[in-house]
């Protein structure tokens, strides 16, 4: 492997689920990936000290703080990792690229869409002075998935037509599952439809190369209260404790709508976290006029690819397992048939982020990528609040 060049010095906000998981990128990218830069682990941040040293500790950080103003202070950072829920993004993000820090901001982007365009101008205005900033779309950096973009790029399906797209969960079926800050409206911005559908507006708009122009929506909350947790208990808590009983859910359970592309097509859209039986089922599939894709999370490795110009009697679904040395970022890591998991969508993040930060590169997706998602994810909301009219993006 070639060596790095020179030091990229990371401070991440947040310690739970998403700092976990970047945390473990950072440190896993230049092990397997040459990168002009070698990430340094400079500082933690997280609200309470005692977790976020355990977390640090952990994960190899070098320093911790209970304070996300004094880590975009510090002149020993370079880059800011905003893994901290979507109420504290817009704060943090335009006061990190105020202070010439590049940013990485998980998903959504924002509680709204005026939030949103605001981190936008903020970062348009740093990337004149090179300061660039990146939302955490992971799933673009699923191999199969960039390998589906690829495919599409290239005309293998011909002219786009239909788009389905569902991320189905279950964590929350159970109706005496803990309330957590994601089911807060104030806090997390929306419910599955912004903490899981905004990843398949986005995977779909970037696999077809086309935009989302209008929706007709349906949101639904199924249960509509919930009881506080007893403490900190899970990376998906947030709150003190301090309340007993039950506390209202004040976000959607489940999302549906329909779509129309600037290209053409037309989509099918699904997010819930109350589909029994389904962890992580992320199913994108595109259908054009000379073949057809399809994919599920739960089957991460594979992508099914059906040639509409193959001979009819042998023709179907091709099913194609994205190991090979050829396939996207897999060269870097085990052999052809030996698959890869969640955790590797954001170490292939990280390693893209670096090379185009070395290489004075708007990383994608952009904040202004994120910001068109966030107006699909508004039209979908005032569309369901208006008994699922046709709401223009």
């Amino acid at each position: 492997m070639t060596e790095p060049v020179g030091e990229l010095r990371v401070g991440i906000i947040g310690t739970a689920f998403m700092g976990a998981a970047h945390s473990h990128a950072w440190a896993t990218a230049p092990r397997f990936f040459d990168l002009p830069w070698r990430p340094v682990l400079q500082v933690m941040a997280g609200r309470d000290p005692e977790r976020t040293q355990a977390a640090a500790e952990r994960f190899g950080w070098l320093e911790t703080t209970d304070d996300w103003r004094e880590l975009v202070a510090r002149d020993d950072v370079d880059l800011v990792d905003i893994c901290s829920p979507g109420d504290t993004h817009v704060e943090i993000a335009t006061a990190a690229l105020a202070a010439g820090k590049h940013v990485l901001c998980e998903k959504p982007l924002a509680n709204s869409v005026a939030e949103a365009e605001q981190m936008t101008e903020a970062a348009a205005a740093a990337a004149e002075h090179g300061v660039l900033a990146m939302c955490g779309f992971t799933y673009r950096r699923v191999p199969a998935l960039t390998l589906a973009r690829q495919l599409v790029a290239e005309g293998r399906l011909g002219e786009i037509r239909h788009v389905r797209a569902q991320y189905l969960q279950d964590w929350l079926s159970d109706a005496d599952a803990p309330l957590t800050w994601r089911m807060d409206k104030s806090l997390a911005g929306s419910g599955a439809l912004g903490d899981i559908g905004a990843h398949v507006v986005d995977a779909t708009q970037w696999i077809t190369g086309q935009s989302i122009t209008g929706v007709s929506a349906l949101l639904q909350t199924f249960v509509h209260d919930r009881p506080y947790p007893d403490a900190y208990a899970t990376g998906l808590a947030r709150g003190s404790g301090e309340h007993t009983g039950r506390g209202p859910v004040t976000v959607d359970d489940a999302a549906l709508f329909t779509a129309r592309f600037d290209g053409g097509a037309i989509g099918a859209f699904e997010a819930t976290r109350f589909a029994l039986g389904r962890k992580n089922a992320i199913r994108i599939e595109v259908n054009g006029s000379l073949g057809s894709l399809a994919f599920d999370f739960e089957d991460m490795n594979v992508l099914h690819l059906f040639d509409g110009s193959a001979d009819s009697r042998t023709q179907g679904f091709t099913r194609i397992v994205v190991t090979e040395p050829d396939h996207p970022y897999t060269g870097s890591w085990w052999p052809p048939g030996h698959g890869l998991g969640y955790e590797h969508g954001f170490t292939h993040q990280v390693v893209d982020l670096v090379r185009a930060l070395a290489a004075g590169e708007q990383p994608r997706p952009s904040f202004a990528d994120a910001l068109a998602v966030q107006r699909v994810l508004d039209a979908v909301e005032r569309s369901a609040a208006a008994e699922s009219r046709w709401t223009s993006i």
